[in-house]
């Protein structure tokens, strides 16, 4: 295996720490990694620039490198171009969202579709915008009569 294909490997292992079901990589955090012989740059885009995990993130990102025995340093840096949108959102970081009880990001033509995570009903509404993360709203299903969190979409 090339060092590359390790160094993603190993990225698919860090969780985000507060949605501990999907990892950077599903998240589509991860723009670029870099190698200059033994030495690895990874460059991030935050969901939000002021995410309080970030230097959790950046903590588990270089920790999960350095374990890769070929690499001798590692250097995290956050982006703040390209932004990081919920496009980037894989289909398995997507599913992993849901089983979570967190409904991912969806929109159609431009409007924002939240489906129960819990029964998958579109009768739902807003019930905080402010969710327990600058990345989450609260919403509640009219059908199945639960509150879930739903991921605010980002787009450009």
């Amino acid at each position: 295996m090339i060092l590359k294909e390790k160094v993603m490997e190993v990225l698919d292992l860090v969780k985000d720490p507060e949605i501990p079901v999907v990892s950077v990589v599903d998240l589509g955090m991860i723009h670029q990694v870099h190698l200059l012989e033994s030495h690895v740059s990874i460059e991030v885009m935050p969901t939000f620039s002021g995410c309080p995990a970030l230097e959790i993130i950046k903590r588990n990102i270089k920790v999960a490198v350095e374990s890769i025995h070929e690499v001798n340093s590692v250097s995290v840096s956050f982006i703040r171009f390209p932004i990081w949108t919920t496009d980037l959102v894989s289909e398995k970081g997507k599913q992993a969202l849901k089983e979570f009880g967190i409904a991912p990001p969806d929109q159609v033509n431009g409007e924002w579709h939240v489906p129960c995570p819990y029964c998958g009903s579109v009768y739902t509404t807003m019930d905080n915008i402010f969710g327990p993360a600058a990345c989450r709203s609260i919403l509640y299903c009219k059908s199945c009569k639960n509150p879930f969190e739903a991921m605010k979409p980002v787009s450009i």
